[in-house]
């Protein structure tokens, strides 16, 4: 399918990540992880700003009182609102010299929040604050997502090539039943961040691919395909009102745009003929 694909931001981020709407303020939240940037992007006025500076956040999910659940390095857990900081966890000891990378808020509040290599791990963050480690040895922890009828959860591996499938337990938040829904080996790219739509099928991005793909939730097979002027395409949300836009971040990485793509690092938006559905809300300490 061949949608019109629109910068919405253009700026070369060293690795833009983590789109997320925030339905209060009608507001587009994302991170330049290595700068340890934050950004906001009005829906209304067309306008954009950077709104946090600090140590980096490999993810963040809104909470239920409108505040931004951050995660950053070293395990590090803070609530930010507006400018205000307090912290929640101050560290994980096995992720001293590591990062967080990628995060969600389940349906009951929980957070599942990821972490980078070399001894990555997947972790599942209670609302009373404890914290639980699900997988380990996990290359390069990415994407996550929830079905729409709550009973999987989708998660990206990116180095292994791989999004794989679960079973969601609401009551104890545990992940079961761990299977292949997706190989990448062969491309388009690695499977980075991902978002599923209110038809249940996953969006993926691509990184070293220059798109994000649609899968079929059935079989995984890709059913469209968005290119992007950008070779690492690292996360897809959707927001708006009616979730009926879909936000799509890019990386520099670090490298010049004649290498990655005249668009590498910007913000980008496009209408498909899907609408997403609202992200859960985080309730940490609520």
């Amino acid at each position: 399918m061949s949608w019109k694909v629109e910068r919405v931001v253009e700026h070369a981020y060293e690795t833009g990540e983590g789109p997320l709407y925030h339905p209060d303020e009608h507001c587009l939240y994302w991170v330049d992880i290595p700068n340890g940037h934050m950004y906001r992007y009005d829906l209304d006025t067309g306008e954009h700003e950077q709104c946090y500076s600090g140590s980096p956040v490999g993810g963040f999910t809104i909470q239920a009182d409108g505040s931004l659940l951050l995660f950053k390095a070293d395990g590090e857990i803070t609530v930010w609102d507006n400018g205000r900081e307090e912290t929640i966890i101050k560290e994980i000891p096995e992720e001293r010299g590591s990062r967080f990378n990628d995060v969600i808020a389940g349906p009951e509040g929980r957070v599942y929040c990821g972490t980078m290599p070399p001894e990555g791990r997947l972790y599942c963050l209670d609302t009373d604050g404890t914290v639980t480690m699900l997988i380990s040895d996990v290359a390069v922890s990415n994407g996550l997502g929830f079905s729409p009828d709550q009973a999987k959860v989708y998660f990206a591996e990116t180095d292994a090539e791989t999004i794989w499938s679960f079973d969601y337990d609401a009551t104890t938040g545990d992940l079961s039943n761990r299977r292949t829904f997706v190989e990448t080996v062969g491309g388009p790219g690695s499977p980075d961040g991902l978002t599923v739509d209110a038809e249940g099928y996953v969006w993926s991005a691509r990184w070293n691919g220059g798109c994000v793909v649609r899968h079929d939730p059935e079989n995984g097979q890709i059913v469209d395909r968005v290119q992007l002027p950008a070779r690492k395409v690292s996360c897809i949300t959707f927001g708006g009102p009616e979730y009926d836009q879909a936000y799509v971040t890019t990386a520099t990485a670090g490298n010049d745009r004649s290498v990655e793509g005249d668009g590498a690092g910007a913000l980008f938006r496009f209408t498909p003929d899907v609408n997403g559905v609202p992200e859960f809300q985080s309730r940490i300490g609520l």
